[in-house]
């Protein structure tokens, strides 16, 4: 039987910004380690600067290998492999054929969507930017599709972005990063701006993709309840390493470090207040 490689490898993983031209480096990620399964989801949570968008991106593939320009990500320690290509001395070309198989939402995805095109233009971006030639009935078909599935009514299609509630723009900027059916998905806080009625339905519209699909992902979030809905398994970061690595259960049961701590009385204080909602 055939060896399936996963779809992450971090190993003691490091990852540095250039600090406003002065020589010293900043170490946003420091010695992570984890793996992720093909058709595994795997929450990744932290408090502000903890440095979980700078690993997103690195495993989206938009870190560089060592020393780059001021304010890009640059893999300076350890190893990282993804979809079976490692991203130490990767060539450009290998990068580029890597990337068109990772659908990465960034943090700020739904405000870089290009205001001047409409809602499916934008999200059919990244189909004629891998290929300006594809047909155009199939490329509808895919936008059509991907839209549909983050609940959005297809009638949005011809509307340009300002015309759209930030939610909404949140779901097209997810719908764009899904549209070329990736193996794996970065998504950087999804649900930022998602109406709590609409919330669920496209975390479970992201499952069906995991389970029709296989796809893996890393769903960033700093919701615990957000986690909760969409992955079993979850990395806690804090201060650029990960402090908690597991099961909800392993990670919040018995934790030793100050930050976990904090996350369990919050989660507990959490359920408390749905028992009595309910009570």
């Amino acid at each position: 039987m055939a060896r399936v490689d996963p779809a992450i490898s971090a190993r003691d993983l490091s990852i540095h910004y250039r600090s406003n031209g002065i020589p010293s480096l900043f170490v946003a990620v420091r010695g992570v380690s984890f793996t992720l399964a093909r058709g595994e989801f795997l929450g990744l949570i932290g408090e502000s600067g903890s440095g979980k968008s700078t690993l997103a991106m690195a495993l989206a593939g938009r870190a560089h290998d060592g020393l780059h320009g001021e304010g890009v990500p640059g893999i300076s320690g350890g190893s990282l492999t993804v979809l079976g290509t490692s991203l130490r001395h990767v060539t450009t070309r290998r990068r580029d054929r890597l990337t068109i198989n990772i659908g990465y939402l960034p943090q700020d995805g739904a405000e870089k969507l290009s205001p001047a095109l409409t809602v499916a233009e934008n999200v059919a971006e990244p189909i004629y930017s891998r290929d300006r030639h594809f047909p155009s009935r199939e490329a509808a078909a895919a936008v059509a599709a991907a839209i549909d599935s983050m609940r959005l009514s297809l009638g949005l299609m011809q509307k340009l972005p300002y015309e759209l509630s930030s939610g909404q723009r949140q779901r097209v900027a997810l719908a764009r990063a899904l549209v070329l059916e990736p193996q794996l998905l970065i998504a950087d806080e999804p649900a930022r701006g998602v109406d709590p009625t609409v919330r669920a339905g496209v975390f479970e519209a992201l499952d069906r993709w995991r389970v029709e699909r296989g796809m893996a992902a890393v769903i960033v979030s700093s919701s615990l309840s957000d986690i909760g809905r969409i992955s079993s398994r979850l990395a806690v970061m804090q201060a650029g390493v990960i402090v908690g690595l597991g099961t909800t259960r392993e990670v919040f049961d018995g934790p030793h470090h100050p930050y976990l701590k904090a996350l369990t009385a919050e989660r507990a204080d959490e359920v408390n207040r749905k028992v009595s909602f309910v009570d």
